[in-house]
């Protein structure tokens, strides 16, 4: 297993630094954007202009990116956005917000999802279990900016239960004031949707083959009860593929949404990505780039992983 996962981690840093690698050149290719006159906070944008070389050839410019990122975790100061202040204190301060939104979006999603999943398991082909399929089937296709205009259309605009937009922190007072954690729900909603329809096909999906097993009826003329049997065997086995997909969850809650943040104007890395991307800031989108792309990576090696910690009998990396 170590040897397993010190493979995998360093290909997780040979990705990225490929994927860094093709970014930073092809942003190169792409015109400079000029400094617009903002007082005293123009010489300081040129003056990292100079230190990251600029002016030097495209080699040259990424050798002095790469050593100001290993050397001083300088990642360079905002340009179009943001003028002049660092880009990795902007996303330290973005980054609760959207972590918040997912972590309460996920913990919302998981009950719910794994007490439809094993309904509709023991509901088997009958009409409880039909009806349960066919939604998980309607929401888990239908993207989640399709749900967040519904719920801001009909509770936010019709009904009045929610604000249209996120409340700012000046106006809600705390992060964790109820406040904000009522104007954080049309998302926490839109985002939910999906993850509860997934883990509702999932769990249903294994708890089903597993209900089916010789074991199962071994277990009932031993003498436990149906419920014993389910509880102590069957979501056991079945957790053994359903756990890491909670794990990848957990993980990815730091990538955030995208699309979600900016209809509910939530200030997070999200909307952070996407205007970044709009004004043509190079410094935030290279920072952002690789910050979606360390998370993706690492939600595949715990997805992994995980599989190894829930059933000992797997052995990653083995060869027989």
């Amino acid at each position: 297993m170590g040897k397993y996962i010190t493979k995998r981690i360093l290909l997780m840093f040979l990705t990225m630094f490929v994927i860094m690698t093709m970014s930073f050149i092809l942003i190169k290719l792409l015109p400079l954007p000029a400094v617009r006159e903002m007082g005293r906070d123009v010489n300081l944008i040129l003056a990292k202009r100079e230190k990251m070389g600029y002016n030097k050839p495209i080699l040259v410019q990424y050798y002095l990116f790469l050593k100001n990122i290993l050397t001083e975790w300088d990642w360079g100061v905002g340009e179009q956005m943001y003028e002049g202040l660092s880009v990795w204190s902007i996303m330290m301060q973005k980054l609760p917000y959207t972590v918040l939104v997912n972590l309460y979006s996920i913990l919302l999603a998981i009950p719910l999802g794994l007490s439809f999943g094993i309904y509709a398991a023991l509901k088997k082909n009958k009409w409880q279990d039909h009806m349960i399929s066919t939604l998980v089937m309607v929401f888990y296709s239908v993207p989640s900016y399709v749900y967040a205009f519904l719920i801001q259309y009909f509770l936010c605009f019709r009904l009045g239960w929610f604000p249209l937009q996120m409340e700012s922190m000046g106006k809600a007072g705390s992060l964790f004031s109820w406040r904000m954690f009522s104007s954080m729900l049309p998302a926490i909603f839109s985002l939910a949707f999906g993850t509860v329809a997934g883990l509702t096909r999932y769990t249903r999906a294994e708890l089903s083959e597993v209900l089916t097993g010789d074991y199962m009826l071994l277990a009932r003329t031993k003498g436990l009860t149906k419920a014993q049997a389910i509880s102590r065997h069957a979501l056991r086995n079945a957790m053994v593929v359903i756990f890491p997909m909670i794990m990848g969850e957990f993980i990815g809650i730091l990538g955030g949404s995208l699309i979600i943040e900016s209809i509910f104007g939530i200030p997070g890395v999200g909307s952070l990505y996407i205007t970044s991307i709009n004004v043509r800031d190079y410094n935030f989108f290279m920072a952002m780039s690789m910050f979606y792309t360390f998370i993706g990576l690492a939600s595949g090696i715990v997805n992994d992983i995980s599989y190894g910690l829930i059933d000992p009998r797997i052995r990653m990396g083995s060869k027989k």
